[in-house]
């Protein structure tokens, strides 16, 4: 059994070769750009690990790996011009460097290359794997619309479960997809696969929201970001929902009213706020809740406990990260 960062490493050299042809020259440096631009690569990983945990990894988990990776970057690509980013993990974004219509070819492009890995996946498993890597894009898509739809709402006019619901789609449905697209690869039976992508499915959810925790209550000097991003970009997080849903009138006036302030005064009141309604222990519950549930489900896979390590090492890594 390998460790998220071995993967990781043998990963990246694969990964690392030349994706894209010279010409032309701007729509492939676009495309470059993007994956220059590293993130953690978890949902290739996971591909491997979910191969891992049933059998030896094999080349059709690295071809299904390397797909995921290119579209998770065409959905970032796409994301940063619907959300008008000028950033992408503190690197001028695509469509900031190279325009609108460029990226949203380079995104495309980056989508079909996915699908050239795909197809050297074995015959008698790509139906499946199709399918399931079909299901995740489309479900992805589903998300980020209902995303777009959220912020166009006040807060108070968004529900937990409806917030909840998104996150699952737009956040949770690749990363559980990546399990079981590896897991399909490795030979797993359905009662394995349905566990596994539970697994994936609420640990994406404790991700989210300990990625929005780090936001508001995290160290800055290890978070890598400013302290209140998404405050100050008036973003929807599970800390505000819940905010404005346990809020009293006096308490939600004051929100609304911290909304149009500028700066780290913006920032300041709506922190002093979360603290008053107890916003950071209710969402390190809420993650809690959600890792434990996670931890059921790859307790209830039926392999041997060795073989799960790698999986509960990297729970404990992302859960408990600081950056």
């Amino acid at each position: 059994m390998h460790s998220f960062r071995e993967l990781l490493e043998t990963f990246e050299k694969r990964f690392n070769i030349y994706q894209f042809p010279q010409e032309p020259v701007e729509l492939y440096d676009a495309a470059r750009h993007m994956l220059q631009i590293q993130g953690k690569r978890i949902r290739p990983i996971l591909c491997l690990m979910g191969n891992e945990l049933f059998d030896d990894i094999v080349e059709d988990a690295y071809e299904a790996a390397v797909a995921i990776e290119l579209f998770h970057n065409f959905t970032l690509i796409h994301d940063d011009i619907m959300d008008q980013a000028p950033l992408r993990r503190r690197q001028i974004s695509v469509h900031e460097k190279y325009g609108v219509p460029t990226a949203i070819l380079a995104g495309d492009v980056m989508l079909v290359q996915a699908y050239e890995h795909l197809k050297y996946i074995s015959s008698e498993i790509l139906p499946d794997i199709l399918h399931a890597f079909n299901q995740a894009a489309r479900l992805v898509c589903e998300g980020q619309q209902l995303d777009m739809e959220f912020e166009r709402r006040h807060p108070t006019q968004i529900p937990m479960d409806a917030y909840l619901h998104m996150i699952a789609l737009k956040t949770s449905v690749l990363l559980a997809a990546s399990l079981q697209i590896g897991a399909l690869i490795g030979g797993a039976g359905d009662r394995n696969i349905h566990h596994l992508y539970e697994f994936g499915k609420h640990l994406g959810i404790a991700f989210q929201i300990q990625d929005d925790w780090l936001d508001v209550f995290g160290d800055p000097e290890k978070f890598g970001k400013q302290q209140g991003g998404d405050i100050l970009a008036n973003k929807k997080t599970f800390l505000l929902v819940k905010a404005y849903e346990i809020a009293d009138a006096a308490q939600r006036q004051q929100l609304d009213a911290c909304m149009q302030l500028q700066g780290q005064q913006k920032v300041k009141r709506v922190i002093e706020l979360f603290e008053q309604l107890h916003i950071k222990e209710w969402a390190e519950a809420e993650k809690k809740k959600y890792t434990d549930q996670a931890l059921h489900h790859l307790e209830e896979i039926a392999v041997i406990s060795s073989r799960k390590k790698p999986l509960e090492e990297l729970v404990s890594y992302l859960l408990n990260r600081t950056s």
